[in-house]
């Protein structure tokens, strides 16, 4: 599938996945090594996320303080995340979400340096906020920007970005 948006070099893997309701900065190298360390902890993943209704102050405080989830069905507690209620941001045309006669959205940001299986979509709605949209606008210090949809940037050395 890569393949179809560019010719990129034999061996090229994806940083991270995205699921298929998800969007945005995706990293991708032909280094396993470079791989192993961006997926560690010692990165940070910031995620924008539209959720259902209007985040509370208590539910962004739950989230920062890390929440308990299922994870392959055992329990799992997050570590805490930098999360903050934003404005609505500017981001490219996405995947279509319900229309606004179902009810207030809002959007926060959340910060995690783990990344477990559809972990911030499980954290918001723990806390009572659904994910409705998700969209990863940055790995370390590496940003989606003004980026377009399957648009491609090479970063020569990528963990001298990060």
């Amino acid at each position: 599938m890569l393949g179809e948006l560019y010719d990129f070099p034999e061996g090229t893997m994806s940083i991270g996945r995205l699921d298929e309701n998800s969007e945005g900065l995706l990293l991708l190298t032909t280094d396993g090594k470079v791989s192993y360390e961006i997926l560690g902890r010692k990165y940070e993943k910031e995620y924008y996320i539209q959720v259902d209704g209007i985040i509370t102050d208590e539910a962004v405080q739950q989230l920062s303080k890390g929440v308990n989830i299922s994870i392959k069905g055992e329990p799992y507690t997050t570590l805490p995340a930098v999360v903050s209620k934003i404005d609505t941001p500017e981001l490219p045309a996405g995947l279509k979400i319900r229309g606004e006669h179902h009810g207030p959205t809002s959007w926060a940001s959340v910060a995690i340096n783990e990344g477990k299986y559809r972990q911030v979509r499980k954290m918001s709605a723990v806390v009572g906020f659904p994910t409705l949209r998700l969209v990863r606008v940055r790995i370390g210090n590496i940003y989606l920007g003004k980026m377009q949809p399957c648009e491609v940037v090479e970063l020569p050395n990528i963990l001298a970005e990060v």
